[in-house]
Formats: structure tokens, sequence, C-alpha cells
């Protein structure tokens, strides 16, 4: 019997990379990267994910540099990002789905770290 390995980091990028909205969110508790629409993959060794998923150029998105009131804000009063289904209709708020890119925007625009998306113009959330 051969036993079965486990899937690498790239592999899980890749996959992450075929799904629209798949990302890296990294956060105070480590890092989470989103494959499919309610799967992801967490862990703790950040900087080497992190590294790995910008130089396969998938999106990431850290917040661990922000005041953790503003993370909060952002997390809990900010829509959710839709991976690997239909955004919501804007205006996006609490409880409903925005593209990566809307949601990253915000992040940014507040001082988070984000790789791999351009910087687009003023987001559609609600305030």
């Amino acid at each position: 019997m051969h036993a079965r390995s486990c899937p690498t980091n790239a592999e899980y990028i890749a996959q992450a990379l075929s799904v629209e909205g798949g990302h890296l969110g990294i956060g105070r508790g480590g890092y989470t990267l989103h494959l499919a629409r309610g799967s992801t993959l967490s862990g703790y060794d950040v900087e080497a994910m992190k590294a790995e998923c910008i130089a396969a150029g998938l999106p990431v998105v850290d917040s661990r540099n922000l005041p953790f009131e503003v993370a909060w804000k952002l997390a809990v009063s900010g829509p959710m990002i839709a991976v690997g289904e239909p955004s919501s209709l804007p205006p996006y708020g609490p409880l409903s789905y925005a593209p990566l890119a809307v949601v990253a925007e915000a992040y940014r625009a507040a001082g988070a770290d984000v790789h791999n998306l351009p910087q687009a113009g003023a987001t559609e959330m609600a305030s």
C-alpha cells in the first residue's frame, strides 16, 4: 500500500489561483489561504507562505500592521470576499460578498500590505 502524500504549498497556491477571488489573507492569528468556496487552508508559517504566494502571483492581503480597531472594523463592518461564487450587488456592506479587488482596496486604503492586485479607484463599500 502506498501512502498518499499531502499536497504541497505550491499545489494549494495553484488551486487558489484557479478560482475567482482566491487569495492569501494574513492577520494576527496567522494566514488563511482561500482555495475555493468554503475551502481554506490556515497556518502559522506566515512569512514563508506569503513569499510563495507573492512569487506565484496570488493576491495577498496582510493586515498585521493595521491597528487592531481598524482591522476589526474592516472585518466586521465590511463585506466578505466572494471566493468561487458570484458577488452581491453593490453597495457592499456586512454579510454581503464583494469582489476581492473591492475588499483589498479598502484594506489598502487603511494601510494594509496588498500584493498582486492593482490599486483600484474608489470602492463601493457602504459606510
